[in-house]
């Protein structure tokens, strides 16, 4: 059975950024071992994720949001349109086995805090949760000495240095 991720990321990244193609190189990594994608359904990370994905032989699913007034990027093959952000969410929460969270913005870090808190709180099944950047890292560095005073589970969130890793990681966890 093919296990799909969702990806959470920027928007804004553009196809000469290292971010994007970090993203896109992502998106091959997965469908080469099997996985399918689950995205926002727009530009930038969610896009290039996607393309990666298509192009060697994936699905990319898109979670857009109706009202917002923009068109879904051209690589998805199924999109699944919400009427607000929240439902948006729970969509993109709901589709993944494993979320990969890559560079974005306040966006991102809402989708992160909510796959952790609902892990955190038991809220959902034990799904493996990969970061990848710096700023991540030290996100994820501050919470876990939170959690660890608050004896709550450390080791929710994995930081990583490379999509190689993230996708090894998915592997163990998920197939």
């Amino acid at each position: 059975m093919i296990k799909t991720i969702t990806v959470f990321g920027s928007s804004k990244a553009v196809e000469t950024d290292e971010q994007y193609k970090l993203a896109y190189e992502l998106g091959v990594l997965l469908a080469k071992n099997g996985f399918d994608v689950c995205t926002g359904g727009f530009f930038g990370i969610m896009e290039a994720v996607s393309k990666g994905a298509v192009e060697n032989g994936g699905e990319a699913i898109g979670v857009t949001v109706n009202n917002w007034g923009l068109d879904a990027n051209k690589y998805l093959t199924k999109e699944i349109k919400c009427s607000s952000l929240f439902e948006r969410i729970n969509k993109l929460i709901e589709a993944g086995e494993g979320f990969v969270i890559l560079q974005g913005g306040t966006g991102t870090l809402l989708e992160l805090a909510t796959v952790w808190e609902l892990s955190n709180k038991r809220l959902m099944d034990n799904k493996p949760i990969a970061c990848h950047s710096s700023m991540w890292r030290e996100i994820n560095s501050v919470m876990n000495k939170q959690m660890k005073l608050e004896g709550r589970d450390d080791d929710i969130v994995k930081s990583f240095n490379t999509v190689g890793e993230i996708v090894e990681y998915l592997i163990q966890k998920l197939i």
